[in-house]
């Protein structure tokens, strides 16, 4: 697929410092066409993915190997990749990401069956290792690998769900080989939840399964309304309802995430409440509040390694604030790991804004967006570093995108 850098970069000097007298015969008569074809591909698979976009120009050799089976058995090979950002827009008819390796804004060409009239309204709603998974408006999926542009429709889901409402779409892949996923659908109202699972080595959709509010000893009661709607006046003295509105994109927001060997997804209810519904165990259960239900606020619900994390955008003291909040088990309560920097985040008081996002690593990717502002915002969660990042120009004009999805820009993820 072709790959376009969307905002410029100064050149890296590849230029090495002239070698010692007693190494330059060895530097002088040394070259990569010497190297077995093994070594050669396993050479090449430590390279940025990017790169895999200029093999073919280089030479024929370089191009061979782009196409080669064994080539991305060694890429496979390599543990992790930065990861890539793929953008959201209405009406965007390609692909936008955002390479936190080099920096820099890339345009992907879509794949034919994304191109598709009846599929040009499909939405990315989940992403996991190299791929991401969109929904059409029939509510089928489309699997796909941006890098390469291979991509797959999903069998129907054959489940009705008229009657009940979709609360999350999470997608996992095998780390290892990145040659299967699972794709997760979390279905129905409080109390009242199920689930329902496509496994790929199987490539059908699993039944359905119920699962059970999870009742502990000694355990705390808090306060909930349920997915019922409260209204009450802002400070301005406008009429505010409780249930959340989320762009189109993200109103499925959750994750999943690996604890003690069990596989839990994590989502908002339309109150703004984290639900946290264990796969293994087959039950549910709903974390105290971060604010109370008359508060005004954006939250979104991110996993950072294999840790779910909350990020919230609230207004308090003629301010506003964004932080990261971590729930302790132990102390069964909500503490702060991060917090962007007062002068930054007063930027929003009285915005109105909404926050979307994304996590990815020890990194947090947030879309910060109001009917003023867009901003996009990286989190570093180890040094409480955060980096405004450029904006997007294609052909001249800055695009404002609602959300990102996060994935690993990997050639050899099979869908």
């Amino acid at each position: 697929m072709e790959c376009n850098d969307q905002c410029g970069q100064s050149a890296v000097s590849l230029k090495r410092k002239s070698p010692e007298n007693g190494d330059h015969l060895l530097f002088n008569t040394f070259s990569l066409d010497d190297l077995d074809e093994d070594l050669f591909e396993r050479i090449l698979s430590w390279l940025p993915t990017s790169t895999f976009f200029r093999l073919n120009s280089v030479c024929k050799r370089w191009k061979s190997v782009a196409a080669s089976a064994s080539f991305k058995l060694a890429c496979s090979d390599i543990p992790s990749r930065d990861p890539w950002f793929l953008m959201v827009a209405p009406n965007l008819n390609q692909s936008v990401i955002f390479d936190s390796a080099e920096s820099t804004w890339k345009r992907l060409n879509h794949p034919p069956l994304l191109q598709e009239e009846s599929n040009q309204n499909c939405m990315p709603v989940a992403a996991s290792g190299g791929l991401i998974c969109y929904r059409k408006l029939s509510g089928n999926f489309i699997v796909s690998n941006p890098v390469t542009g291979s991509c797959r429709e999903l069998p129907p889901l054959h489940f009705a769900p008229q009657h009940q409402p979709l609360n999350a779409i999470v997608m996992s892949t095998t780390s290892k080989d990145q040659l299967s996923f699972k794709i997760v659908l979390v279905f129905g109202e409080l109390p009242n939840l199920l689930f329902k699972v496509y496994n790929s080595s199987s490539g059908c959709w699993e039944g359905e399964t119920a699962l059970r509010r999870k009742i502990e000893d000694n355990s705390m009661e808090y306060a909930s309304t349920g997915d019922n709607v409260v209204y009450f006046l802002s400070k301005a003295g406008i009429v505010v309802a409780s249930n959340m509105q989320r762009s189109p994109s993200k109103q499925f927001s959750s994750v999943i995430a690996n604890k003690d060997g069990q596989e839990i997804v994590y989502f908002l209810s339309s109150s703004g409440n984290v639900v946290a519904c264990n796969l293994t165990c087959k039950c549910f259960f709903e974390y105290p509040r971060l604010l109370p239900v008359f508060s005004e606020y954006s939250i979104d619900v991110v996993e950072c390694q294999g840790e779910m994390l909350v990020v919230l955008l609230s207004e308090f003291l003629e301010t506003a604030t964004l932080r990261v909040w971590k729930y302790d088990e132990a102390n069964r309560g909500w503490h702060q790991i991060a917090a962007m920097p007062a002068a930054n985040s007063h930027e929003w008081y009285g915005k109105k804004a909404d926050i979307n996002c994304v996590g990815a690593g020890n990194q947090i990717f947030i879309c910060l967006s109001s009917p003023e502002l867009c901003t996009y915002v990286l989190c570093d969660l180890e040094t409480n570093k955060w980096v405004e990042l450029p904006k997007c120009c294609i052909n001249g004009e800055v695009i404002d995108f609602m959300s990102a999805f996060s994935f690993e820009p990997r050639i050899e993820a099979s869908v």
